[in-house]
């Protein structure tokens, strides 16, 4: 009769116990090995646009604004956080009356964190007056910018 009322303890030991260690592992605990766990992957999505005059080699804006001269070359850099083993970035460059200026894609397969560098410029300069930059990513808007040439 002892033992009875000592199962349901023990079940509730058991379990807390088990649930704790999933918490560990999520939170990036110590797994064993052969564990067999999963990599998990995780939905790939636009987590800023910022513009400037520059890029560095990492893709990543130098030189941040959103005024720019008729002579600048315009750069976006779109970061992106998660994975996919094939994903499509656009940039679509308005000016003000909605007229497209500029479109452009690239294909990418990130495995994580990433930026992607677009850029809009014209020979002649490009017209003074507001622009703006919108991401899509596989064809769903992710982001915008405004920005002016002055």
């Amino acid at each position: 009769m002892r033992y009875t009322r000592f199962i349901p303890v023990l079940a509730l030991a058991v379990t807390a116990a088990a649930c704790n260690k999933d918490r560990q592992n999520e939170a990036g605990g110590d797994v064993a090995p052969g564990a067999g766990t999963a990599t998990a992957t995780t939905a790939l999505r636009v987590t800023d646009v910022e513009l400037g005059r520059a890029v560095g080699a990492d893709k990543r804006v130098t030189d941040a604004t959103d005024n720019f001269n008729a002579t600048d070359v315009v750069y976006a850099s779109v970061h992106t956080s998660g994975s996919a083993s094939n994903a499509t970035l656009m940039a679509r460059w308005t000016f003000e009356d909605g007229q497209v200026v500029d479109e452009s894609t690239q294909t990418i397969a990130p495995t994580g964190d990433a930026v992607t560098e677009f850029h809009i410029s014209k020979p002649g300069g490009l017209p003074k007056g507001k622009y703006k930059v919108e991401v899509f990513l596989d064809s769903k808007s992710a982001g915008t910018k405004d920005f002016e040439v002055k």
